[in-house]
């Protein structure tokens, strides 16, 4: 693995590992999708890529947690497979946040970051419990590592090469 490979989040699969067929490597993918994962990737057609992984900010389930841990960005991968060179190529994106009421409102006004990114935010809020009791209230962390571990596990699993996109085209 050179600099280049790291600095763009590449992950190359291993050298005896069966080159999967793209429908393998898109079922792979989807399969990353549980009700319990603070992401999920879904159809990225209307952007023009095969998918894209995206935190649930806008889930009901989730936007609660993003909302009291104050989450202001968001990021999102857009996948694009490319079954001639056995990759799927990534770019990451981020978008601001506001908050009106609790719910979530994606924005690219202001900031806005297109390549590879990792970032990492943590925090707990100590207050009063249902009970009445002093405790923590929630405790969370969020890390791009999250999202795009799995998918590039899942990709190098079909034998198939994860290629982070910094500049050019997707």
């Amino acid at each position: 693995m050179g600099i280049f490979d790291i600095l763009t989040s590449t992950k190359r699969p291993p050298a005896d590992a069966k080159q999967l067929s793209q429908q393998e490597v898109l079922q792979a993918l989807m399969s990353l999708n549980r009700p319990t994962a603070p992401y999920h990737l879904v159809d990225g057609q209307a952007e023009g890529v095969d998918l894209i992984a995206e935190w649930r900010i806008v889930d009901a389930q989730w936007y609660e947690i993003f909302a009291k841990a104050g989450v202001s960005k968001v990021f999102k991968i857009y996948l694009k497979l490319d079954p001639r060179k056995y990759e799927v190529r990534a770019l990451d994106k981020e978008y601001s946040v506001t908050w009106s009421a609790g719910v979530p409102k994606l924005s690219t006004s202001g900031e806005y970051f297109r390549g590879q990114k990792y970032s990492f935010s943590s925090g707990w809020r100590f207050g009063f419990k249902e009970t009445l009791e002093p405790g923590v209230v929630y405790n969370y962390h969020f890390t791009t590592k999250e999202i795009k571990k799995p998918i590039q596990d899942a990709v190098t699993g079909c034998g198939w090469t994860y290629k982070g996109v910094t500049f050019g085209k997707l």
